[in-house]
């Protein structure tokens, strides 16, 4: 029996999409521009053997104790994103994960080694620097401005095919993978969903607009089999920006708290409840003391429809507005109560 699975892209690259070869849309200069500036990343570890005794040895002075002989074996491929001309580069922390040397071949296949500047595993996000300059850049785009069934291509390295690209539309955005597989990935769970063929070794490479503007990282798949099968899963470049910023400030991200125990509506729960109006929403459960709901009074029951003018209906929603929030940031929060909206502000 086949069973679905999630599968993070790395060691993947991009698959050809003839699906939308008759399509109008010209992608030539945002492949062109965007492939220069997605690079191949090797994780390297060191393992252990023992190595043989020399039998010459042995015949002179006796049985030899074992030596223990260190070498390097590759972990994984995976692709990364240059984000500036000194060599500051954006990838997936499980591309990185446990490895002792990293090795980033650039498309002129120039190769350099990288050090971690910073990763969070709980946005997968880890950021490189390699001793480089007058890197090509890939410009970064507004992930908040995608529309549904908008043009993006993914390039990347999968299977080890070095800069492909891929083609398809914006499937869904703010798509929580863990609420319709039931398979939880990673704190972070809001994606920007495409329909671009993503494969292993596609892990950290660029999702972009038909402009060659960054709008994400591709970072898994959603597959029965192993490889891409009809959806792939990006981060959005809005949480990208934040974290790389307080990763190369900071050395970890900074996050934000509201203080607040919570429940996603659904229909049945909104029928129960009496809600009018609303189709979805976030209805908080427990209040912590003197914490930043605390202070906005709001209480349990209070329904969160909109954070800082965007609308939340869904708890991916909230979680991606809430990934992009330092402590210390002041927020507007729209909530229902007794059906009646209200407006109020706190600091987190």
């Amino acid at each position: 029996m086949k069973t679905k699975s999630i599968l993070f892209c790395s060691f993947v690259a991009l698959s050809a999409f003839n699906a939308y070869a008759s399509s109008p849309v010209d992608f030539t200069d945002a492949a062109e521009s965007s492939a220069n500036g997605v690079v191949s990343i090797k994780s390297y570890a060191t393992a252990y053997e023992y190595a043989s005794s020399d039998p010459l040895m042995e015949f002179f002075f006796g049985r030899q104790p074992q030596r223990v002989v260190p070498h390097e074996h590759q972990l994984g491929l995976g692709s990364g994103v240059i984000l500036s001309a000194d060599g500051y580069l954006v990838t997936n922390n499980h591309v990185i994960e446990n490895a002792r040397r990293l090795e980033v071949t650039l498309n002129d296949n120039r190769s350099f080694d990288a050090e971690v500047i910073g990763r969070d595993p709980m946005t997968d996000i880890a950021l490189l620097k390699i001793d480089a300059h007058d890197l090509p850049v890939i410009p970064i785009g507004n992930s908040d401005d995608l529309k549904v069934g908008e043009w993006v291509l993914a390039v990347g390295n999968p299977f080890g095919f070095t800069s492909t690209v891929t083609a398809g539309i914006v499937s869904a955005k703010a798509r929580s993978i863990s609420s319709a597989t039931g398979i939880r990935t990673m704190t972070l769970d809001s994606f920007i969903q495409t329909d671009a063929a993503v494969n292993p070794g596609n892990s950290g490479g660029a999702l972009v607009n038909t402009r060659g503007e960054l709008v994400g990282i591709n970072t898994a798949i959603y597959s029965q089999t192993g490889s891409y099968s009809g959806y792939s899963f990006a981060i959005p470049s809005s949480v990208i920006t934040k974290v790389v910023a307080d990763l190369k400030e900071y050395g970890k991200v900074q996050r934000a708290v509201l203080g607040v125990s919570i429940r996603e509506l659904d229909t049945k729960l909104i029928s129960q409840m009496n809600f009018e109006g609303i189709n979805g929403g976030i209805m908080i459960m427990e209040i912590q003391p003197k914490s930043a709901a605390d202070v906005a009074g709001l209480a349990p029951g209070d329904v969160i429809i909109e954070l800082n003018s965007t609308p939340i209906q869904t708890f991916a929603q909230l979680q991606e507005q809430m990934a992009l929030l330092r402590p210390g940031d002041l927020i507007e929060i729209i909530y229902l109560r007794n059906n009646s909206r209200h407006k109020t502000s706190t600091r987190l």
